[in-house]
């Protein structure tokens, strides 16, 4: 337990330390105020880091991006990093999320996490010139179980609260489920999730039919969904920029947000 606690602390430390000028951190919470904290270290405090287009390039969309690693670790490159810096090329702001891992915290924290960076983002829109309606939540393998449970939990701003972010909604406006995905809980509206991309390797097959089971679901309840399942491959492929089974899935997600009149096309 210690080496993997130390492996999380040495990753958060080498992200925070990356970040300067051009990218910088935000942290969800005031230090002291992060709810379910068992500390107050480098562990305990969950925080976004700003990927900015070019100024030329910016149209107001933007992305929560929740990289994976079997909530033990976060796979910052492939899945956190390369997947931001592509969103930026589209002119879209990138927040990747750094949230609480185990074995310090569960479920429920990582879940706090994910619905307080979405209302973090609308509650500066303004400043980062944002459209609150166009925001995505993108999350890969543990990620985007996470992301799933976000959209599930996610929920009107109490306009009495004192934490002014707190005011804000949570619901992503369009989710990406990147190889991870399952049957769907009696409890899940799938209905009212938003428009929601999914996406897995045939070979990942729990990824795979778990997404296609999820699409199955979504779909009956009448929920927009879009499925894309390669049949080469494996998990954690991240943003494929040199995998040529999967390369081509980041344009077919743009299409599918441009449809969805992310960018400003018709829905």
């Amino acid at each position: 337990m210690y080496k993997s606690l130390l492996v999380i602390a040495t990753l958060v430390g080498s992200l925070a330390a990356w970040a300067g000028d051009e990218h910088y951190n935000i942290p969800l919470w005031e230090n002291g105020k992060v709810p379910m904290a068992a500390g107050d270290g480098p562990l305990d405090g969950p925080f976004l880091t700003v990927f900015m287009p070019p100024e030329n390039k910016r149209n107001g969309t933007s992305v929560i991006i929740a990289p994976g690693g079997s909530n033990i670790m976060l796979m910052y490159g492939l899945e956190g990093i390369e997947v931001a810096e592509r969103f930026n090329d589209w002119g879209t702001t990138a927040f990747v999320l750094t949230y609480r891992l185990d074995p310090r915290y569960g479920e429920a924290a990582r879940v706090l996490d994910g619905n307080r960076a979405m209302r973090l983002v609308r509650s500066r829109a303004k400043e980062f010139k944002l459209d609150p309606d166009k925001i995505v939540f993108a999350g890969f393998s543990a990620g985007s179980s996470m992301a799933r449970s976000v959209a599930a939990a996610s929920g009107p701003g109490d306009a009495n609260a004192p934490d002014s972010v707190d005011r804000h909604d949570s619901k992503p406006n369009f989710l990406l489920m990147v190889y991870s995905a399952g049957r769907a809980t009696p409890n899940e509206k799938l209905k009212e999730f938003p428009p929601t991309f999914l996406l897995a390797a045939a070979h990942d097959t729990g990824a795979a039919n778990g997404s296609a089971q999820l699409f199955l679901d979504m779909n009956r309840a009448g929920g927009v969904a879009e499925i894309h399942i390669y049949q080469k491959g494996r998990h954690g492929f991240g943003a494929a920029t040199t995998s040529p089974e999967f390369s081509p899935w980041m344009d077919a997600f743009k299409h599918f947000l441009k449809v969805g009149g992310f960018f400003g096309g018709s829905k």
